[in-house]
């Protein structure tokens, strides 16, 4: 690679050893040390509030959001600026800024754990450290911000102060903090003029700017045709100098303390008193001016409500909903005066979330239902609200008692997954075994058919953790043995979701027989109609016709002249696959007549229907894990992106949690769509969505649904935290989500949507070289027999982690060193087609120099993804190009270090990387160094949560990406996942390596454990 700005390769590799940006602290309140990070913002310091918001994306909506105004904001997700900043200048029909919530930068600082210095996406304008300083905003990263969140959580919000190039010491003093409640922040965000948007319009509704975002002025007039006239906060309603006409009056959202606005309060005690009444709708500071211009109090919450995944609880209807938030004070409900009632509730802390007149048309929530960022759940409530101003009668809204109806089973039936399989192996006796532990916990007895005797959910051996079937079959999952069981048995019902395809298939062919009806017993969660649905492909297509979503352009055939019809009708290439198959099995990508009459006949083998698709090859591929109960309360637990673009079977891919590359719109967006499907759909319990979106717009389809638990509801569950398979069993014997325990806090509901503050990272595992004559070549049909996951605060030490517990034999993420690429093959040629080994092919390119935009353009993978991976390729090419450990860690040893452990470099790696032979004695000495520099992992904690809440469930994982240990070490020492000391793992053949038990381990092994750990 030739060198760049006049640098010489090795002052070029030493650099992408060291920190960028400009040394950074952040002073709190409490007397605590400073934290010290890198700026990647304005070279300035800001005073605030500091607080934490859990949301995984949508930074550009909330550093604009004004109720942000005067914090310095700690995002817990620790990957940002990943698809940088949009073009403030885009604006909307109505001339708002179209991607941001208002025309400026509110907070007064950043603080995040890792920040992408190259960011990847189509709508990208500039980066976000470009943003941050064109606005004089100051930003730090390589903070430990769960370990920030954590003390907030405890001591709530703190005073703060961001310094950009500190002083050697900067003295107490009550100077040093500057405490915004104490500002009346609305006055300083509140519009100063009066502007009428929608003009045309009939329904004329006045809104208060207390600090409103831009999406609320866009629904309004967009979604509802409001003429919609926006005032200042002190806009004096009972003298009404501009002779505003008004049928109804909204209350926006904004920052601060409530009774620091007696003008705005003023003026809804004015509107309050009007005969007749005219409606009144507030949300967020709304709620709370609203309450106390009714005569009830406010109070300051410890460390508030901020993110996109709080549950609010409908108290009409006992329906809970997934809402986003952003407050620090809230409504005490005690004190509301007589004909006011609480509206809504927080499923979490029970705090008070919105609040209603019982008999005139005044009501109003804490959280936002218009977004932006975050889901659209609740925006039903600004059909409400309009509908009072137009006098269109309301609909009374009452639970539906179904809660009071649930049905007690007393035996069921289990269907297992029968003998492991490509693309059906242990992931579903991990499903099994989950549903099996919660039939038990409700008293049920439980009948489990299934020939694998390598099972957990097989085993004879019973505990707490896997309590175990009453009674096995170790008989094949066939139609007529399956009901010779029932016969005999005589369940009550039958579970046909937790055991892949097989099962699935045998289910929905009992069915269709009518031989389950015959018997009596009843299909626990799904019904066989909505798996049916999903299966077929025609009716598929037409149920998402209903609700306006499509599938990609797709027939279905049933001999291969028909294939060969509809082939030339979509038009070269197809994919053909199986109906009803697992797995992609029978599938591929056809060019012409002969290939497709190829694959046609492969495919009709395993089944009486194929399915001819549109080739969407080099789309990104996402999915999303979703969760629905009988009251149609519906949640999406965990959502992922395959590394590899569209064309790589899923279980084949390398597959990251949460998606990476996907802005606010694009993740809610393609949430809506599940939620939406689902419902239509009718599916109770887990199901799995996936879809392909265009990397150059946000254009969508679907791909598929899967109405059962698959292989990536293991990965989700272990990626999350979250149980789906236990809660799926649990919502098919009727219960509610919201009665359910989040089995990780034990004190929080799970109808909830976990945030994650760690990335999560799957990688499949091939035995190919077993076989002679059988092709590396990946597609449609999967190939893979097993896969890792690792746990980590960067992408670049997720994926060297799995590398090194995919295949032992490797120190890490490298190319030329694998010896897994070919030298008989172009490097390009390999690169263009995906193998199993084209991640190593990948990393040499970057190795060599080929940057990033040429490796994309041969493997459409997105440039984030490849600039993580460039990024491990300049650390191993500065040491390698050294040669010497002292050169590495001669100067600014201990930041070059750390840097090397932050991105997931094992010890043995660097001291390969740096000639320290034998490897064993080498990589002794690097852990050596890397003590003297004081550079150890810190232990941290999966609480689903982002660290919101305690957790009371021993998950572990280990990291460099931190410098505070979650949970403190005693006798009962945690089996802990991932390498972080440098030693290679391999996989356990029945479980993840991540999943964590605690043992009890004597004083002389606790303490090795420790030394181990350092």
């Amino acid at each position: 690679m030739a060198p760049q700005n006049g640098n010489t390769m090795e002052d070029e590799g030493f650099s992408a050893l060291e920190s960028k940006g400009e040394m950074a602290q952040l002073y709190l309140a409490d007397d605590s040390p400073p934290i010290s990070g890198r700026s990647f913002g304005a070279a300035t310091s800001a005073r605030g509030e500091v607080v934490f918001n859990t949301g995984m994306v949508g930074y550009p909506e909330a550093l604009t959001d004004p109720s942000y105004r005067g914090q310095i904001l700690v995002l817990t997700f620790p990957l940002i600026g990943n698809y940088g900043v949009p073009d403030e200048s885009i604006e909307d029909d109505y001339g708002l800024p179209k991607y941001f919530e208002s025309r400026q930068i509110h907070i007064a600082g950043l603080v995040v754990s890792s920040y992408s210095w190259e960011h990847s996406h189509w709508a990208a304008h500039k980066s976000l450290a470009t943003w941050l300083k064109e606005n004089n905003i100051p930003g730090i990263y390589g903070v430990d911000t769960r370990a920030l969140t954590m003390k907030i959580r405890e001591v709530g919000a703190l005073l703060g102060n961001l310094v950009v190039n500190p002083p050697q010491s900067i003295p107490p003093s009550v100077e040093q903090f500057s405490d915004p409640n104490k500002r009346n922040l609305v006055a300083e965000v509140s519009t100063k003029t009066i502007t009428t948007y929608g003009a045309d319009n009939t329904t004329s509704i006045i809104a208060y700017d207390c600090g409103m975002k831009m999406n609320i002025i866009r629904y309004f007039v967009d979604e509802h045709k409001v003429k919609l006239t926006v005032v200042p906060f002190d806009y004096d309603l009972e003298a009404n100098p501009g002779n505003i006409e008004w049928d109804g009056l909204f209350l926006s959202n904004g920052p601060g303390d409530p009774n620091m606005c007696p003008e705005t309060i003023k003026s809804i005690q004015y509107a309050l008193a009007l005969d007749p009444p005219r409606p009144i709708f507030g949300i967020c500071l709304g709620n709370q001016l609203l309450s106390i211009a009714a005569g009830a109090t406010t109070y300051k919450l410890k460390y508030g409500n901020r993110g996109m995944n709080q549950p609010c609880i409908d108290l009409r209807t006992g329906r809970c909903y997934i809402t986003p938030q952003n407050h620090g004070f809230a409504v005490d409900s005690k004190s509301l005066p007589k004909n006011w009632k609480p509206l809504f509730i927080n499923a979490n802390d029970l705090t008070n979330e919105g609040i209603v007149h019982t008999d005139k048309p005044f009501f109003s929530v804490q959280f936002h239902p218009e977004a932006s960022g975050g889901p659209l759940d609740t925006a039903f409530l600004f059909d409400k609200f309009v509908g009072h101003v137009r006098k269109i009668s309301q609909p009374l809204v009452l639970q539906d008692g179904l809660g009071y109806q649930r049905k007690v089973y007393k035996k069921v039936l289990l269907v297992g997954s029968g003998g492991l399989s490509i693309g059906q192996a242990g992931e579903f006796d991990y499903s099994g075994s989950q549903c099996i532990k919660a039939l038990k916990e409700e008293g049920i007895e439980v009948i489990l058919i299934n020939p694998n005797i390598a099972t957990v959910q097989t085993s004879t051996e019973k505990n707490d953790a896997t309590p175990g079937a009453d009674k096995v079959y170790f008989l094949p999952i066939r139609p007529q043995v399956v009901m010779d069981i029932i016969h005999k048995e005589k369940p009550d019902g039958i579970i046909v979701s937790m055991g892949g395809q097989t099962a699935l298939n045998v289910g929905v062919e009992l069915w269709n027989s009518g031989e389950l009806q015959k018997a009596g017993v009843e299909v626990l969660g799904t019904q066989i109609p909505a798996i049916e649905a999903t299966e077929d492909r025609e009716i598929f297509s037409q149920k998402l016709q209903e609700i306006g979503e499509s599938i990609a352009l797709s027939y279905s055939a049933n001999n291969v002249e028909e294939a060969l019809k509809v082939a030339n009708k979509i038009g070269y290439p197809v994919l053909v696959r199986a109906a009803f198959a697992l797995g992609g099995l029978g599938s591929g990508f056809a060019e012409d007549d002969k290939e497709l009459k190829e694959l046609a006949m492969k495919a009709f083998a395993s089944s009486n229907q194929i399915l001819i698709d549109q080739d969407l090859r080099g789309w990104k591929e996402l999915e999303y894990e979703v969760v629905r109960d009988n009251s149609d309360n519906c949640i999406t637990v965990c959502n992922m992106e395959n590394f590899d673009p569209l064309g790589v079977h899923t279980g084949d891919s390398i597959v990251v949690a949460p998606s990476q590359t996907l802005t606010n719109r694009e993740y809610f967006m393609l949430r809506k769509t599940a939620l939406k499907v689902v419902r239509h759909l009718g599916i109770v319990g887990e199901c799995n969505i996936q879809y392909a979106l265009n990397p150059k717009s946000e254009k969508y389809c679907i791909i598929e649904v899967n109405a059962r638990l698959s292989r990536s509801s293991a990965l989700a569950s272990k990626a999350t935290g979250y149980p789906l398979a236990y809660v799926a069993t649990k919502l098919s014997l009727g219960k509610d989500l919201v009665s359910i325990r989040n089995s990780v806090t034990k004190t929080t509901t799970a109808c909830f949507e976990p945030s994650l503050d760690y990335c999560v990272l799957k990688m499949p595992r091939w035995d190919l070289k077993k076989f002679s004559r059988v092709s590396n070549k990946l597609g449609s049909s999967m190939l893979s027999v097993g896969e890792v996951m690792s746990i980590g605060r960067s992408f670049e030490e997720v994926i060297q982690k799995a590398c090194r517990m995919v295949n032992p034999a490797l120190d890490g993420l490298e190319g030329s060193g694998s010896g897994l690429t070919r030298d008989d093959i172009p490097l390009d040629e390999q690169l263009r087609t995906p193998t199993d080994t084209r991640l190593f092919a990948v990393q040499q390119a970057l190795e060599e120099g080929w940057g990033v935009d040429k490796v994309h353009d041969l493997t459409k993978i997105d440039k984030w993804f490849l600039s993580k991976l460039q990024n491990i390729a300049s650390m191993r090419n500065a040491c390698v190009k050294s040669g010497n450990v002292d050169k590495v860690f001669g100067e600014n040893g201990a930041d070059r270090m750390r840097t090397l452990k932050v991105a997931g470099f094992s010890d043995r790696q660097i001291a390969l990387y740096t000639n320290l032979l034998p490897l064993q004695d080498g990589a002794a000495q690097i852990r050596s160094l890397r003590k003297s520099f004081g550079v150890k992992p810190c232990v941290k904690q999966i609480d689903t949560l982002a660290a919101e809440f305690p957790a009371n469930t021993n998950y572990l994982y280990m990291t460099y990406s931190g410098d505070h240990d979650d949970v403190s070490e005693g006798l009962h020492s945690p089996i802990i996942e991932g390498d972080a000391g440098g030693e290679a793992q391999s996989p356990n053949a029945k479980e993840f390596k991540s999943r964590i038990r605690s043992v009890s381990v004597s004083e002389k092994r606790h303490n090795e454990l420790s030394e181990k750990k350092e």
